[in-house]
Formats: structure tokens, C-alpha cells, sequence
């Protein structure tokens, strides 16, 4: 069973558990997100945290916000882990009033698929902010 549940990365315990998370899921030296920024949530089976996910202020889409990271411990992937993350911090964005969410994919076909899965499109931005060979996508909230 797993449960998840928002978290106050303010709280130091929170914090190491997200960077922790973040080593172990994004093996790859993917950037440390400031996790002080936006809302984040932890996955847990019992009492182990095996998944995250974070959204904050989109910089480059108004109204929006930015899906930064969704990681799931290798063990527990295949779960559902990243779409139940994803729905929660959707309902956060519409709490907050966003208008939409936007994220990004390069390499991560299971992610591509899950954003299809959930309704997100690819769009172009007027001012792309990643690789050259990104795709960008954006699922509208209203």
C-alpha cells in the first residue's frame, strides 16, 4: 500500500529525505531542485519514503506551473506512483489558482507516455528553456 502525502520541505528531516530521494532516483547528476521553492510530496510504502514529486511557479508560462521533478525508486516503479503524484500537485495548482501545469521530457519515454496517459500536450514555447532536444508539455487546468 502506498501513501502519499504533501510535505513542508522547511522541515530539515523533509529536506534530506527529498535530496535523498532525488540522489537515488536521478543517478544521472540531474541538478538538486531548490526545494524550498513551490510544494513537494513524498510517496511512502509503510513507513519508507520510494517516490517525490515537486511543482513550482512556472518562470517561462504565465499562470503556470512548472512539474520540476517526479522520481520513483526503481523498485516501486510500474505502481503508479508518477501518475498519482502528478494528479495531487495538479490539485494543488488548481487550489493556487494556476491555469495550467507545464514540464519537460528528453530521454524518458515512460514519462513522455505518462503525460500523454494524463491529458498533457506537447507544445512549443516561445522561449524554450531546456535541450535542444526537449519536448515540452503543457496540460491545461481550467
Amino acid at each position: 500500500m502506498y501513501r502519499i502525502r504533501e510535505v513542508d520541505p522547511q522541515d530539515d528531516e523533509i529536506a534530506e529525505t527529498l535530496d535523498e530521494l532525488h540522489q537515488v532516483t536521478f543517478c544521472d547528476g540531474t541538478r538538486v531542485p531548490d526545494f524550498e521553492q513551490g510544494y513537494w510530496w513524498i510517496a511512502f510504502h509503510g513507513a519508507k519514503p520510494v517516490a517525490f514529486a515537486g511543482v513550482v511557479p512556472s518562470t517561462h508560462v504565465a499562470n503556470a506551473g512548472y512539474l520540476c521533478r517526479v522520481g520513483v525508486v526503481m523498485q516501486h516503479c510500474g505502481h503508479g506512483l508518477q501518475v498519482r503524484l502528478t494528479r495531487a500537485l495538479e490539485a494543488r495548482a488548481r487550489r493556487v489558482g494556476w491555469s495550467a501545469i507545464v514540464s519537460d521530457t528528453t530521454d524518458r519515454v515512460i514519462s513522455a507516455n505518462n503525460f500523454i496517459r494524463q491529458g498533457y500536450r506537447l507544445f512549443e514555447p516561445a522561449l524554450p528553456w531546456a535541450w535542444p532536444h526537449t519536448l515540452y508539455w503543457r496540460k491545461a487546468l481550467i
